[in-house]
């Protein structure tokens, strides 16, 4: 009776003796057939168990690095202690490297000490620049797998990435723009945080080629390099709507909502749609309050988990798995907001 486990641990499962299991997988006899029965079944068992077994004691340091508003480093933080009790019997810490700006290289040398000091992998939300795609390949060689969140460094040595379809997201803004916005006139602002990130490339080209084709009158307006912080997102959005009288709707790539609302308001403009992105504390609050049309989320619990079990795998303590789906998008309004983290 062939089997990978060693003949304590069947015992165990089984709570017969050692002996008697011995002689049921060397065929001894002297053994009832409900024994042996119990035995194969105990192995059985075992084997749907073999996951948690290897599990077991199983300790993952991971590093989580990522650039982005402090909103959103708060979601992802919460998002991952909230499913770290979903791990067990494995035992999972992070280290967080959080920051909402700066230059590359401090980046980068963020990413070098973690390849000189060792991880069992990193969760990484970055720009797409060729210094950080080296950096990653410095990871790969170190043995320390990367996973992508939320935007993609498909050029890398990265190895998934987790998120949504950032394209199908831009079209999906593109189609709540034209149904609320209807024959009413009006020029769209989009907004991009920085086009560095490719996810934010990703969903403009998506939101501006659904657009061209099914509202191809309709004037499209773009800012960008606000890194989605209020403090400059509002200059940018008040430029925009001075130079520009016609501005009526916006599609929120990168965030700063707080600052373009206020650069509306302060100017006497109305807003007649805004679509935006991620469900953190902000959006949450101005959905609640009707000053968002809708946002478009995804379930970053199931982001932070699916990274988790791509980093086990890596290091083969979880068996092999087909490619990452993709995240799904939720088209979230004041009246189906999710149950908060936590």
């Amino acid at each position: 009776m062939g089997h990978p486990f060693p003949i304590r641990e069947i015992a165990r499962q089984a709570g017969l003796s050692e002996a008697t299991v011995d002689r049921v997988l060397n065929g001894r006899g002297g053994v009832r057939e409900s024994t042996a029965r119990e035995v194969q079944q105990a192995i059985a068992d075992l084997d749907r168990q073999r996951t948690q077994v290897r599990l077991v004691g199983r300790t993952f340091m991971i590093d989580m690095v990522v650039q982005a508003p402090e909103r959103f480093t708060t979601a992802v933080r919460a998002a991952l202690e909230t499913e770290l009790p979903s791990l067990h019997p494995a035992v999972v810490r992070s280290r967080f490297h959080f920051r909402e700006t700066g230059p590359i290289p401090e980046l980068t040398r963020t990413l070098d000490r973690i390849a000189r000091r060792g991880s069992q992998g990193v969760i990484l939300k970055a720009p797409d620049v060729p210094e950080v795609t080296a950096a990653v390949a410095r990871l790969a060689e170190a043995g320390i797998p990367v996973v992508t969140l939320v935007t993609d460094l498909p050029s890398t040595a990265r190895l998934a990435y987790v998120g949504i379809d950032n394209r199908a997201a831009g079209a999906t803004a593109a189609y709540l723009m034209g149904q609320w916005l209807g024959d009413r006139p009006g020029n769209v602002l989009t907004s991009l945080s920085s086009g560095f990130f490719r996810n934010e490339e990703e969903r403009e080209m998506g939101f501006r080629s659904a657009m061209r084709t099914h509202h191809p009158d309709r004037t499209l307006v773009e800012i960008a390099e606000g890194q989605g912080l209020d403090a400059t997102q509002y200059d940018l959005v008040r430029a925009a709507l001075e130079r520009d009288p016609d501005i009526r709707a916006v599609y929120s790539i990168g965030g700063g909502n707080i600052a373009t609302l206020r650069a509306f308001a302060d100017l006497g403009r109305p807003c007649a749609v805004f679509v935006a992105h991620d469900l953190d504390q902000d959006n949450t609050r101005l959905l609640r309050e009707h000053r968002l049309s809708a946002v478009l989320h995804h379930d970053l619990r199931q982001d932070m988990r699916e990274a988790c079990h791509i980093v086990m795998r890596a290091h083969g303590a979880l068996p092999p798995a087909g490619p990452t789906l993709p995240s799904a998008i939720q088209v979230v309004t004041p009246y189906n907001m999710p149950t908060p983290i936590g």
